[in-house]
């Protein structure tokens, strides 16, 4: 039994987007409109690197390829301020929108640009909209064929727009044990995982479930979590989206005004560094070697 919440090192990160990427508007916002709106990624991300320096926390940044060709020395400074860079795919295009040929040339290019231009390798990726379902489960061969080390693109539990509900809850070697798929921290709740790891689940849900939740994993299973976030959730004044569905504005906007006092207190309550850090170290000294999907009876890839 693990005592203090702040006795286990949790994985912080970031997708960095901005607010018109975002999978739920990607109907109603074309991406030939996207180099004439005006960004806000940057001051957010400058936003967050200040709290993270005032916490002294490391974090790891999941970073757009688009986004990194035009803001180069925000990059540079996410590296320089010791923080890991990570690939977030060149266009926030979901995984199922892809075949195997454009994926594997998307998550190539955006990692070589990504170390051309902050001179780190890059280790780890995180698909758009956490997009890696049972049907693409061939994804995870090609991001480690593409030289990556981990993923992070799983969330264990049911859900309308991704999720794998019977996927491990805690980190697994997958593609043959050539890649560390790290899934998003949940918690079971009545025989169904609830998301407890971030995003909009962390500004629909009171703050002291996210705490007692995380403080549970860490507790109880004796595991660290994963939680992310993005810039434009620290951004309420950011400009509103015409034409997107109820649902989506709902999900986008909520509590948008509350998320940089949670993160506040969530970062003065956990303990919190880098993925490879935590993760890429721990697998070294025998992370789980799950089985999972090997007895997927449509001949899947073995995870």
């Amino acid at each position: 039994m693990i005592g203090s919440t702040r006795s286990v090192c949790n994985a912080m990160t970031v997708d960095v987007e901005d607010y018109f990427q975002v999978s739920a508007f990607e109907n109603c916002v074309d991406k030939s409109q996207w180099d004439v709106i005006p960004c806000r990624v940057e001051a957010n991300v400058e936003r967050i690197l200040e709290l993270f320096e005032r916490k002294n926390i490391k974090a790891t940044f999941f970073t757009l390829g688009w986004i990194a060709e035009r803001y180069k020395s925000m990059v540079r400074g996410i590296v320089d301020q010791g923080h890991e860079l990570a690939s977030h795919g060149w266009e926030h295009v979901r995984v199922c929108q892809q075949d195997r040929q454009t994926f594997k040339a998307d998550i190539t290019a955006t990692r070589h640009l990504l170390e051309d231009i902050s001179g780190v390798p890059v280790l780890g990726y995180r698909a758009a909209s956490y997009s890696i379902s049972s049907g693409n489960l061939w994804a995870l061969d090609c991001l480690a064929d593409a030289g990556y080390q981990y993923s992070s693109s799983i969330v264990p539990i049911k859900h309308d727009l991704y999720g794998i509900p019977d996927a491990p809850r805690f980190a697994f070697r997958a593609a043959e044990s050539r890649l560390l798929e790290i899934p998003i921290t949940t918690i079971p709740i009545v025989g169904r995982n609830i998301n407890c790891g971030g995003g909009g689940w962390f500004r629909l849900f009171p703050y002291r479930f996210t705490r007692w939740a995380l403080s549970r994993v860490n507790k109880e299973d004796g595991e660290p979590c994963i939680f992310y976030f993005h810039p434009w959730e620290i951004d309420p004044e950011q400009p509103r989206v015409e034409g997107a569905s109820g649902k989506a504005k709902f999900r986008h906007y909520l509590n948008l005004e509350k998320m940089y006092h949670r993160l506040e207190r969530l970062t003065d309550d956990f303990h919190w560094g880098r993925v490879d850090e935590i993760f890429l170290a721990n697998s070294k000294n025998g992370v789980r070697e799950n089985q999972w999907g090997r007895h997927d009876a449509h001949n899947k890839t073995a995870y």
